[in-house]
């Protein structure tokens, strides 16, 4: 049997393709990238959005690194309406240079849960909202990597938190800011939100940097207020498919 296979509609300048509009409209969202109980043609500002931060053990979730913490915080129209933050005991020793750092410890780890532990508050948190996180395949793959541990396969399938679905995009406020500023000379999470005004408290600690993410997206998309959820899915993926959308190891 035959997989779909996801819609790149847009060249890579972020516009759609000659033609393609009908095709984006009659199209099953899981195919576009979008969580099919999201509104797809309401603006993005009015939708509920889990901006999304981990801190590891390590760079690469494929080779063994954990979550040792993990942030979401919930958004709508540009404001905060939760922080929330767990620590996690990742079951493994926190290497020297990775507490360098976060400046989390295995003391501070020490009698924390481990995530499959949390799992059940980890699908609360990010219940029917848009995930977003800044340099999203990174964070992504760990969450990825801690579900499947914890015994939930991450599917396709439309059950679970739009943010634990392969079908569903994350949005990146890296992407952006590198699209909507190619000129700039770096593009870390506290160069961007510098460049943007916006305030990161505490570099490298969950909470602070998924806030910061979610006010650096809104500033980035300050100019598009109208814009719907399907559109920018949409322009999302025609500026990764002209290479915008590397993601960076930390």
């Amino acid at each position: 049997m035959a997989h779909a296979r996801a819609i790149n509609a847009c060249f890579p300048t972020g516009l759609p393709y000659p033609g393609i509009a009908e095709h984006l409209l009659r199209a099953p969202p899981a195919l576009l990238g979008l969580a099919e109980e999201i509104d797809v043609d309401a603006p993005w500002r009015s939708l509920p959005l889990a901006v999304i931060d981990t801190e590891t053990t390590g760079r690469d979730a494929s080779r063994g690194d954990r979550v040792v913490e993990l942030a979401v915080v919930h958004f709508r129209d540009g404001a905060v309406e939760a922080r929330h933050a767990l620590l996690v005991n990742p079951g493994v020793p926190i290497p020297a240079e990775a507490s360098a750092v976060h400046g989390i410890t295995d003391d501070k780890v020490r009698g924390e849960p481990p995530f499959e532990a949390v799992l059940p508050r980890v699908l609360t948190m990010l219940e029917g909202r848009i995930p977003v996180a800044y340099n999203a395949g990174f964070d992504r793959a760990f969450l990825f990597a801690e579900m499947r541990r914890a015994g939930r396969p991450v599917t396709r399938s439309a059950e679970g938190p739009p943010a634990l679905r392969r079908s569903t995009d994350w949005l990146d406020p890296l992407v952006w800011a590198r699209a909507l500023s190619p000129a700039a000379r770096g593009f870390k999470l506290g160069e961007v939100a510098a460049r943007l005004g916006v305030e990161l408290a505490q570099a490298h600690r969950a909470t602070d940097d998924a806030e910061a993410a979610g006010n650096v997206f809104y500033a980035l998309l300050a100019g598009e207020p109208t814009l719907t959820y399907r559109a920018l899915v949409s322009r999302q993926r025609g500026y990764i498919a002209g290479g915008l959308g590397r993601t960076w190891r930390r």
